[in-house]
């Protein structure tokens, strides 16, 4: 286990995870460094698709975003880390291009989980669980907090994981809201039909439809589908399918920063699982998430304002992004299931 220095004014560099799930579930490891080393400028490193999600955070002097998946990207990347000169690095993805813009950036000490065919690049750390044969998942959150505890760090106070809306973005909601004709009295709930994993996560749209239906007749409320780049068809289906008057956002350039307020505003977030649903609890909002192929393990915790319906079957988790048979993990949930707990959220967490 290396000592690190509390005290150091040194630059740290923090590479972000890829997935917009995972980037906000990373928060209370973001917290953990800014308050074991208060004096360090610490700078993040992460994709340009997702750098918006962190918009407005305090834990950061500066941002670094690009796409190391390209040479060029990758050179570019490297340059901008080798401008802020940190000396320590901390990579969270498990990617080696991760790795090797820290290593082109110049930084002296690389630390990650240790996976075959990555020590090279980095100087050290825990040997990643899943190398550990029989190694129980633990939550994306707790995982990450692992390898601060691996230097002895304090961990924060608070776990839960927590975002951030800037001027621009919630003013750009307050328009869109206008737009839409939305009052600030009225019920809304969003759905989210999407998922960037693959089909396998995404409940069938005809389900989505009906139970807009389902919703709008007991309650009355505004209903906005969200959905990122792809997606497009999904939400036009739903919206098409369903006698539900739906307000799709699709072509309303929401971006994932200013989707940040939109589901703020909801009173309640019916999701596959994905990302947007850690915006959820990020804001407390309560939301409703359809579960198919993945482990619950990964994503259990601060489920106070959550329900997660899932069916355990004999193929699951498979953790596949094309299901290879016949979709029953999310066939099988019904809208009427999905409506009942949908029903009882409300009910308990009345705004």
């Amino acid at each position: 286990m290396p000592e690190l220095d509390l005290k150091t004014s040194e630059n740290i560099l923090i590479r972000a995870p890829n997935w917009v799930g995972d980037v906000v579930m990373a928060v209370p490891f973001y917290r953990c460094i800014r308050e074991n080393f208060p004096h360090a400028g610490i700078y993040c490193c992460i994709r340009d698709y997702v750098s918006g999600i962190l918009n407005g955070s305090p834990w950061f002097d500066g941002i670094i975003s690009g796409n190391d998946k390209t040479l060029a990207g990758l050179m570019a990347i490297s340059k901008e880390i080798r401008r802020v000169r940190p000396k320590t690095a901390f990579i969270l993805p498990r990617s080696f291009n991760s790795l090797l813009t820290a290593y082109l950036g110049g930084v002296k000490r690389i630390y990650s989980y240790k996976q075959k065919g990555r020590g090279f690049f980095f100087t050290d750390g825990p040997i990643h669980p899943k190398a550990i044969k029989g190694t129980p998942p633990v939550s994306t959150t707790t995982h990450y907090l692992n390898l601060a505890k691996w230097f002895g760090l304090k961990m924060p106070d608070s776990i839960r994981p927590e975002l951030f809306i800037t001027r621009p973005e919630m003013a750009f909601a307050e328009e869109k809201l206008k737009t839409y004709g939305i009052a600030g009295h009225e019920m809304v709930i969003g759905l989210n039909p999407g998922a960037r994993f693959g089909s396998s996560k995404c409940w069938m749209p005809e389900y989505f439809a009906r139970l807009a239906e389902m919703l709008q007749n007991r309650l009355n409320c505004r209903i906005l589908i969200f959905a990122g780049p792809g997606e497009g068809e999904i939400a036009a289906e739903i919206q098409n399918r369903s006698r539900a008057d739906i307000i799709n956002t699709f072509n309303d350039g929401i971006t994932l920063s200013r989707l940040k307020p939109m589901i703020q505003r909801c009173d309640l977030l019916i999701t596959n699982d994905t990302g947007p649903r850690h915006y959820a609890v990020a804001f407390g909002v309560p939301v409703v998430v359809i579960m198919g192929p993945t482990d619950p393990a990964y994503t259990n915790d601060h489920l106070e304002k959550t329900v997660v319906i899932r069916k355990e079957l004999d193929c699951s988790p498979c953790h596949l992004e094309t299901c290879p048979k016949n979709h029953e993990c999310m066939k099988t949930i019904t809208p009427e299931e999905v409506f009942d707990q949908a029903m009882a959220l409300l009910e308990k967490y009345k705004k």
